[in-house]
């Protein structure tokens, strides 16, 4: 397989593929381009940041994602991410560091859509993005706390928070709520 084989395979994968240098992008596929309603020359050279609803969010997420691509080299997740236009969306974000010891200088991202089983409904703010992705990952309120570095009880107040905004009754419902917007 020659170097052209392997453009066309990160062209025309069936996900987005960002590959990175210090959370910039260096380089994306045009699925990331058509997710995110922005051009390839927008995207490139830019902070992961600008894919992200805060910056906030972008700086903590970075911070917690560290320690595990330190450990495993590998980080994947569920998050709210946002287009171009500003609409945010779920996604499915899985990544490699390319150096264990140093886990942001370079790695591979790949970026899945899932706005169409999983739309976003409510304006949500950053922690509520979290605690409800959490919830989604079936973690209780003192385990999402601890991954949060905040008390199970704040974690509960955001979920209080979530449960109104959505009409929710109970966390289950809230949890099925979550998932078809």
């Amino acid at each position: 397989m020659d170097i052209a084989d392997y453009r066309l395979s990160f062209e025309m994968a069936p996900v987005g593929l960002v590959i990175s240098r210090n959370r910039v992008m260096v380089d994306c596929n045009r699925h990331v381009c058509e997710m995110f309603g922005a051009s390839r020359e927008l995207l490139i050279g830019q902070s992961f940041s600008i894919l992200y609803p805060s910056v906030d969010e972008y700086e903590r997420l970075g911070k917690r994602m560290e320690p595990i691509l330190n450990a495993h080299g590998r980080y994947a997740d569920n998050r709210i991410m946002k287009r171009a236009s500003g609409e945010v969306f779920w996604c499915h974000v899985s990544g490699r560091a390319l150096n264990r010891d140093d886990p942001h200088a370079s790695g591979i991202w790949s970026f899945e859509d899932l706005s169409e089983e999983r739309p976003v409904k409510a304006e949500l703010t950053g922690r509520e993005r979290e605690v409800a992705a959490r919830l989604l990952d079936g973690m209780t309120s003192k385990e999402i706390g601890k991954a949060l570095d905040i008390s199970h009880r704040t974690v509960e107040i955001y979920r209080a928070r979530l449960m109104r905004k959505y009409g929710a009754s109970t966390a289950a419902d809230l949890v099925q709520k979550l998932l078809v917007g």
